[in-house]
């Protein structure tokens, strides 16, 4: 399984030739979003229409929601790293979803999940 984070998505979205090369040569691996991926892509959109087009091409992707014990140990995480590392909310939950799954997370925002213990990220393509 290979869990993406919101940077990769938006590549893959605007079509950026080097993600969507990486994203072929997958072949038939299970391309899984954190559903707080999900939800960031979707507030990202400005119109219904936008909305109506991101839903039918997220329909392709599993998603994935972090269970209970991986939420207090993501809220764990956040309490110790957000004032002295500003790590995000939303960083933790998805960052915590990965640890708990034992994935490594795709993605170029290795500076937002660096704090969080176990977590193990992935630059899949060159930028």
């Amino acid at each position: 399984m290979v869990l993406i984070d919101t940077d990769i998505m938006v590549d893959l979205l605007r079509q950026y030739l080097p993600a969507v090369a990486w994203f072929r040569s997958l072949d038939d691996k299970e391309i899984s979003l954190p559903g707080f991926v999900v939800m960031e892509l979707i507030q990202g959109c400005s119109n219904c229409t936008e909305q109506d087009i991101l839903e039918k091409e997220l329909g392709f992707y599993s998603v994935i929601w972090p269970s209970i014990e991986a939420c207090d140990k993501a809220l764990s995480v956040f309490i110790r790293f957000h004032l002295s590392h500003n790590l995000g909310m939303l960083d933790a939950l998805v960052g915590q979803t990965a640890v708990a799954l034992n994935l490594a997370l795709h993605t170029f925002n290795q500076k937002h999940y660096a704090v969080i213990p176990g977590l193990q990220t992935i630059q899949p393509y060159k930028k």
